[in-house]
């Protein structure tokens, strides 16, 4: 599966809350976990957080109905989750991406994707929402920051793009 079919999803850097809303009909965020736990090691170093701290791990399904479109993966370290962004941590069934997005104080870094497997610890958790998993599961990242008078405060966000996300009778249809 190469990222022809998913590269509009990889690459675009507006809001995809938004995008899924505008074709879906019946979006909605299913909450999946919320607890705090050690980041992983690659996301601790781009986060500049040692990797024996713990931060808040929330995880969530974006659907449109009861398809998974959107497996996401957020690591929010404790010295964020001040200020501004008190209230991430009790977002519940509500997109994080509505909240990063609507704040103009906040920038995004660049966009990173890559083809992940079995041997990932994120494809091992996306597909459990999946009857029929593939071999590979295309995902992007990227850190949002939010510059205080005092503080840098960071966020990474992991989107994982499932298969139904490229059916185009699937998404924004009546079922």
């Amino acid at each position: 599966m190469h990222s022809g079919a998913y590269r509009t999803w990889l690459i675009d850097r507006g809001s995809l809350t938004q995008r899924l809303q505008a074709k879906s009909k019946h979006f909605n965020v299913r909450a999946l976990r919320l607890n705090r736990t050690k980041p992983q090691i690659d996301e601790a170093k781009i986060l500049k957080i040692p990797q024996q701290q713990s931060a808040l791990l929330r995880e969530v399904l974006l659907l449109d109905h009861e398809q998974p479109l959107v497996f996401a993966h957020s690591v929010l370290p404790d010295k964020s989750m001040r200020g501004a962004w008190l209230g991430l941590s009790r977002l519940g069934n509500k997109p994080l991406g509505a909240a990063l997005f609507s704040d103009p104080q906040v920038t995004r870094t660049p966009l990173q994707y890559k083809k992940i497997n079995r041997q990932h610890a994120l494809y091992r958790q996306a597909i459990k929402h999946l009857e029929i998993p593939p071999l590979t599961l295309w995902a992007r990242r990227s850190v949002f920051q939010l510059n205080s008078a005092f503080n840098r405060h960071v966020i990474m966000v992991t989107e994982v793009f499932l298969p139904n996300i490229l059916e185009p009778d699937l998404v924004g249809m009546d079922k």
